[in-house]
Formats: C-alpha cells, structure tokens, sequence
C-alpha cells in the first residue's frame, strides 16, 4: 500500500468510477448521489492537495499582518490589554512556525526524491568497496534506515487495518520528529 495521498486518490478515484459506480443500482437516487458527491470530493482533494501547505503558510502570514495592524490600533485601551497580550503570545509563536516553514511541500518532496537517488547511488557503488569492513558498515547503516522507515511506514498506514487489531505498532507521531 502507498502511504502518500498523491497516490492513494486516484486509485480511489478509479476504484469509484470503474467499480462502485457502475455497481449502484441506477434507481437509488440517494446512493448515486451520495457516490458522485464522493467522487467531487475526491477530484477536489487531489487537486487542491498540492496546495494546501502554501494554502496554510499563506493563511498564517494574513493573521500575522492583521495581528500586528490589530495591536497596533489597539494603543492603550484598558479593554483590550489583556487580549492583546495573548495575541502577542499567539503573534510570536506564529511568526516561528511561518519562519520555519519555508519550502514548499513540492521542494520537500523532490529533496527526498534526490536522496533517495543518490543515497541509492552510494549503496549500488559500495558494492564495489574493497574495504570489507567499510562495505558491511555501510550495509549496517542502510539496514537501520531500513528498519525505522518501515516501522515508520507499517504506523503511518496501521490505520487502515493491514497489521491487524493488535499490531504491536507504535503511534506514527512517536516516530516523526516534530
């Protein structure tokens, strides 16, 4: 099973059209209906996925700037101090996060596509290393990587019922640092 959402829409998206559609019975207006909303549902998923990252980050400058217009007019007014102060709080958290969420989810997963390649690369040359002990050190560190990607994986998916009910699996958030 693929655990990017990239993938999984379309298959949903043909598994849909080409199999329940067609398999509802034509006189259950509801169950039609119900099936279409769900397939728009789904285009629409897919096609604003991409952009939801830039979406958020876009979200997040807007309130900065209305926040600092909003304690900016706010001046001394008794009323508002004690709200101002708390949306200086959320102001400074907010403006952390904005500033560490800088690249678009696009360049994040082409960064992982040229690792995966040119990690691939070192593994496929390492083949040829006369070093014995330099060779199996480096089979070591990719089995490891290996390892915590696949548990990371099997968690991310768990959801879905593939381990089964009491897969000894770990929650995914425990395993992604924040």
């Amino acid at each position: 099973m693929e655990l990017r959402a990239t993938f999984q829409i379309p298959t949903l998206i043909k598994a849909m059209t080409d199999v329940v559609l067609p398999a509802l019975d034509p006189n259950n207006k509801l169950a039609q209906e119900q099936a279409q909303l769900i397939l728009g549902s789904l285009h629409l998923i897919a096609q604003r996925l991409p952009l939801q990252y830039r979406y958020d980050r876009h979200e997040l400058g807007s309130f900065l700037t209305l926040a600092e217009q909003l304690e900016g007019l706010s001046g001394d007014a008794s009323e508002l101090v004690e709200a101002v102060a708390l949306l200086r709080a959320a102001s400074t958290s907010g403006s952390d996060v904005l500033a560490r969420a800088g690249a678009d989810p696009g360049e994040l997963e082409a960064a992982n596509l040229a690792m995966r390649e040119s990690i691939g690369a070192v593994i496929q040359s390492s083949s040829a290393l006369k070093d014995e002990n330099l060779r199996k050190r480096v089979e070591s560190a990719v089995m490891a990587h290996a390892r915590d990607m696949l548990l990371r994986e099997r968690s991310w998916l768990a959801m879905q019922g593939w381990e089964g009910k009491n897969a000894p699996l770990p929650a995914v958030e425990t395993l992604i640092t924040p």
